[in-house]
Formats: C-alpha cells, structure tokens, sequence
C-alpha cells in the first residue's frame, strides 16, 4: 500500500480531504481463473490506476495548489501459485465485510476496497478512484470515453467539466441500487462478480459497498488507458488518461478554496 500525502504550503479554508485511490496489479494473469494467452503481455498495463495517483501526486507537488491531497495505490500482482485466492473462498476486507471469490480475475476491486477503506481511515472526505477494472467498459464506450460513475452527482459533474476543460472525455454510466442485487452472495455479505450483465455498473457496485460516507466517483480506465494505434498527440502504450483531468480538478478546488 503506497500512501502520499501533499500538504499546501499555505493553510486552507477547507477542512475536506481529497484522496485519490488507483489500482495497483502490476500483472494480472487473472490468477487461478486464468486469462486467454493471447494479449496477456499487456496486462502489465493493470497498474495504470495507481501510476495516474502517482503521477497526478508528483504534477501538484511542482504546481503546488492550495488544497490537500492523499494518494493511496494498493499494489501487487494476480498469479497462479500454491497460495493463490482460489474460486469458493470468502476473504475478510478491511472493513469486515465478507466478501466471496467467484472468479480470480476480478482481483482489482479486492484491493481497490481496502484502498478505499483506508483512505476513510486517514481522514478523507471525497475520494475519486480509478483502476483498468472490467474488460465490459471497453464494450460499452470503447476507446473514446472513459466511464465514471459514483454516489455524487455534484462531484461526478464537476469532474466530467474539469475533463471537458482539458480534452479528456468521460460518460457516466448508471449506479441505480438494484444493480447491488447481482453482486448478493448467499454465505457471505458480497461476492465478487455480478454476472454477465452491466459488468462494468456490478464492478462499481461492489466497490460502493466501502465508499459509504463520503463523496465518491469511479473511474473505470480499461479501454481508455491504453492507445492502439498512436495519434499525433500521443505514441502507442500507456494513455496517462485522467492524469490531466485530476490535475485541472483539483486546481480548479484550489481556487474555489481561495475565493
């Protein structure tokens, strides 16, 4: 779990706390469900939720807004192995919340949870988190938009703004609460995955679950965050989607914090 925390060099008026919480896999096989082969050596791209918190912490530490941030990037990988999460277990959360594992490869929000759940305990008030979470979003908006969605429409708006601002482009899916009965599980609290069906909003709200209490949207990056073929602003690989978005958000709160 890397935590980095960006105190303003002058105090604020504000006693929020925005936290910025990415998924960190830095490859994902899928573990015991194991992945098709073909492809496979691009999901070493897992990570790209935790290197935009990371990124985005190191730009507003040379821009120095003047507003606090938190940065929290839960990091491993999703291999098979003797110790591997198997199908059929029911692990614990940071929270206590019982969660079952119905498919290996829906690892990120096992982590993305206690991301979330530990930003809660160091004192955040509205979190934006972001992670190369489901393969459905890449067939809901493909590589144009990225997805958001949350419990703040106020947030969620603002955010979508701040990206309009700097050519960046998200489309909010819906997070209506039947989508929460998909991701039931009858021995424990949660399960893992929800199904076929509207797999990018179940995976969102299984993450909700650990948002409670505070301002919160997602950001599900998977078909944005990686550019095939390259285009003349940017080379083939990694996007940094989002990177210049959280930086224009939270300078834009910088000045509503000095107004």
């Amino acid at each position: 779990m890397i935590v980095l925390k960006y105190t303003p060099p002058r105090k604020v008026k504000s006693d929020g706390l925005l936290a910025l919480v990415g998924k960190g896999i830095t490859f994902d096989s899928g573990g015991i469900s194991l992945k098709p082969g073909e492809n496979m050596e691009l999901m070493k791209y897992d990570m790209t939720g935790a290197a935009t918190v990371i990124g985005t912490m190191r730009a507003i530490a040379l821009l120095k807004p003047n507003v606090p941030v938190l940065g929290v990037t839960p990091c491993c990988e999703n291999l098979p192995s003797g110790k591997a999460t198997k199908p059929g277990d029911v692990l614990r959360a940071m929270t206590g919340k019982t969660i079952e594992v119905i498919n290996t490869d829906a690892e990120g929000r096992l982590i993305l949870a206690d991301g979330i759940a530990y930003a809660k305990k160091l004192g955040a008030t509205q979190i934006i988190d972001m992670a190369t979470l489901t393969g459905a979003v890449s067939i809901a908006l493909g590589d144009v938009n990225t997805a958001i969605l949350g419990t703040d429409q106020e947030l969620i708006d603002s955010f979508i703004a701040a990206g309009r601002e700097v050519g960046e482009k998200f489309w909010q899916l819906p997070l209506d609460k039947e989508y929460s009965n998909q991701i039931k599980s009858d021995i424990a609290d949660i399960k893992n995955v929800g199904g076929k069906k509207a797999g990018t909003i179940t995976a969102t709200a299984f993450l909700k679950e650990f948002a409670d209490g505070v301002s919160w949207a997602h950001l599900d990056i998977a078909g944005t965050a990686w550019g095939d073929p390259a285009t003349p602003y940017r080379s083939k690989g990694p996007t940094g989607i989002a990177l210049r978005t959280l930086v224009e958000f939270i300078e834009r709160s910088a000045r509503r914090n000095a107004s």
